[in-house]
């Protein structure tokens, strides 16, 4: 469609554009001398039409400054040098000629009065002139304009497609309608190519994302199904002390695993098929994730205190966040867990305190131990608890705040929906 390349159709443009006005220009000026030029000749022609039969030359050459019209004898006898010179009250043009080798000169005299344009035709005239520059200078803009457009069509029809795109939510068939064949193989065209790859390359990608995270889901999840239906199966049997803890360890860490796939299938999904706009009750999964880490605070002395600010007692409908509740789940789960795991024996109590919208979790530690929770800084890895920077991103992607202040007192991890 388009054998040129881009800059050359702009340079083709502009030089279309200029030769186009000049030509314009040219003419109208031309027009202009053509009918100033037929002015002169029919208004002088109309004069000695009107003095017929009594006929004077004009213009009419004197040998004498003497003899010159009597509005400008005394001037031709101040001796005036050679040129041209006009006499606008007396609306004469005078010509001054020397004659041979002596100083004398020779004067020739046109009148042009009733020849020239009065000052209001001179007005007209003026106004006449602007409006033609002012029309064609308009002219030239439009044309400008549309041999502009013209020549960048390519860039603004390919624009258009890749603004009509849903970045956000792509389709396996969206590449396929940059059409990058019909912009030639220019540079736009070579654009529209990329563009096209790229977005196929993108939904190839989404594709076997979600390939990825649908059987990844079913294919991590069915053995942890399978540990612990044999849990519960060794429960049901005699077994000795030693082993109920082993068991009881074994549940802790298929229950862990479990968290951590969830956590990572759930930050590695590109959507989430509307669950980030889900609302769920906040409290049973604080609750959740108390019982759940309470084993690490076994053989020390500290207490877990929930503050509910706001919230009545027995109102089940509060508080209420919006987003991805598992998500929610796995960051409540991670902070209890950190606040749990770094609070030494007698240095409770645990303060978790809820809000509608607000969740604190307060912990007292060590001085020297408040190293360990810059905000910037991932706790240990034990477990599923992977640290705030998990944290984090699980908020990022359902729009709460995090933030995490720690002194030598104590550690509050602040998280807001």
């Amino acid at each position: 469609m388009y054998r040129r390349s881009l800059r050359n159709r702009v340079a083709i443009a502009f030089a279309i554009c200029v030769a186009s006005l000049s030509v314009v220009w040219g003419l109208a000026f031309f027009a202009a001398i053509r009918l100033s030029e037929d002015r002169v000749l029919v208004t002088q022609l109309q004069r000695a039409a009107e003095r017929y039969p009594s006929l004077t030359e004009n213009p009419r050459g004197y040998d004498e400054a003497g003899s010159l019209p009597e509005p400008i004898r005394a001037w031709g006898e101040a001796n005036p040098e050679e040129g041209l010179y006009e006499f606008t009250a007396e609306e004469l043009h005078v010509a001054v000629v020397p004659l041979g080798d002596k100083k004398q000169h020779a004067f020739v005299v046109f009148d042009v009065a009733g020849i020239e344009a009065s000052s209001s035709e001179d007005w007209w005239l003026l106004l006449l002139i602007t409006g033609v520059v002012g029309t064609l200078g308009v002219l030239g803009f439009g044309l400008g304009i549309i041999v502009m457009r013209r020549a960048v069509a390519p860039v603004s029809q390919l624009a258009k497609m890749v603004e009509n795109i849903d970045l956000e939510n792509l389709s396996a068939g969206d590449h396929k309608r940059i059409e990058s064949r019909r912009f030639g193989d220019d540079e736009v065209g070579m654009l529209a190519e990329t563009i096209e790859k790229t977005l196929e390359r993108i939904s190839a990608f989404v594709a076997r994302e979600r390939y990825f995270t649908a059987s990844a889901s079913h294919e991590l999840r069915t053995p942890i199904t399978v540990i612990t239906g044999a849990l519960e199966l060794l429960e049901q049997s005699d077994l000795s002390t030693t082993d109920v803890e082993v068991v009881d360890r074994i549940r802790r860490a298929t229950l862990e695993m479990k968290t951590t796939i969830e956590m990572f299938l759930c930050l590695a999904r590109e959507t989430d098929d509307g669950l980030c706009e889900e609302q769920f009750l906040v409290m049973p999964l604080v609750r959740q994730a108390i019982d759940q880490q309470r084993y690490l605070l076994n053989g020390r002395s500290v207490d877990v205190e929930i503050d509910l600010i706001d919230v009545e007692i027995g109102d089940r409908s509060k508080p209420v966040a919006c987003g991805h509740a598992q998500a929610f789940s796995i960051a409540v789960n991670n902070l209890v867990r950190n606040a749990f795991e770094h609070t030494l024996d007698g240095q409770g109590p645990i303060t978790i305190h809820v809000e509608e919208g607000v969740l604190f979790i307060t912990n007292q530690v060590r001085g020297e131990a408040d190293a360990q929770y810059e905000p910037t800084e991932a706790s240990q890895p034990n477990g599923y608890g992977l640290g705030l920077g998990i944290v984090q991103r699980l908020c990022e992607r359902n729009g709460w705040s995090f933030s995490l202040h720690a002194d030598e007192a104590r550690v509050a991890a602040r998280l807001s929906w």
